[in-house]
């Protein structure tokens, strides 16, 4: 008898091969720490600087009794306490905009057109992150069947890309970077002369994106921040208009024509 062969010796990765896996988990983390690091930077710089409501503005319109407030995680709901014109508004603040800055210069389509409007409360303080769809905020308004979707800034950007789930379209001191010429969409652009971040210009180079019947109106002496009540914004004009004459001009322009929009 011979006697057994040894066990073969258990075959190791080269010295090469180890290094490489050692080099390849050595990205990996460096990549998750990189994407941990910007989500936390991203959340850190989404809660600094978010432009604050101007406090008497707002202390008026609680103050209103023609305007009920429901205030709700998603959203502010301003419905009028009176009739309703079963007519409502989702108004998407600009960038790091506190909603309720937004309260006042929408006031008068409450109390005196009886139009609802939910002011969203975007994640991050930011539109663009905001994935929740338009049902979302017309569910905090359950009566109401017609519904608009409008916004202030990028706020309206990113109305432009929930239109076609509403009604119409109401674009405050904003322009749209998606294609809704073909919609057949109900649109009213309000912008300002004075306005630094929506330039007429570019108000004007956007224009082609919007249907052909699209209002087009443009307030003298409105800056970019007339549009709300959160004080001087970085980079834009300085507003002639006084706040009371904004609102009124806003009521004007955009509530007979949410009363004209078909419902859907």
């Amino acid at each position: 008898m011979t006697a057994d062969a040894p066990d073969p010796a258990p075959i190791t990765p080269s010295r090469p091969r180890r290094r490489g896996l050692r080099v390849l988990w050595w990205i990996v983390g460096a990549l998750g720490a990189l994407i941990v690091l910007a989500v936390v930077g991203i959340v850190i710089w989404s809660q600094v600087g978010v432009m604050a409501a101007e406090p008497e503005p707002l202390a008026e319109v609680r103050a209103n009794t023609a305007i009920e407030i429901t205030d709700t995680d998603a959203g502010i709901v301003l419905a009028p306490t009176g009739e309703s014109a079963d007519v409502g508004l989702v108004y998407i603040p600009g960038a790091k905009v506190d909603p309720w800055a937004y309260a006042y210069k929408l006031s008068g389509l409450v109390a005196e057109d009886g139009v609802t409007v939910v002011i969203t409360k975007p994640w991050l303080n930011l539109a663009f992150f905001d994935l929740r769809p338009l049902s979302t905020f017309t569910d905090l308004a359950p009566d109401i069947d017609t519904w608009l979707v409008g916004g202030h800034s990028l706020g309206g950007v990113r109305a432009c890309q929930l239109a076609t789930d509403a009604d119409g379209l109401a674009l405050f001191g904003s322009y749209c970077a998606t294609d809704l010429s073909d919609s057949g969409l109900p649109v009213i652009s309000v912008s300002g002369s004075e306005d630094g971040p929506s330039t007429p210009e570019k108000i004007a180079d956007a224009r082609h994106l919007l249907p052909d019947d699209a209002e087009m109106h443009e307030i003298a002496g409105a800056s970019h921040s007339s549009f709300g009540d959160y004080g001087p914004q970085p980079g834009d004009g300085t507003p002639t208009i006084a706040d009371d004459d904004m609102r009124d001009q806003l009521t004007e322009l955009v509530g007979p024509f949410a009363l004209d929009v078909p419902g859907g």
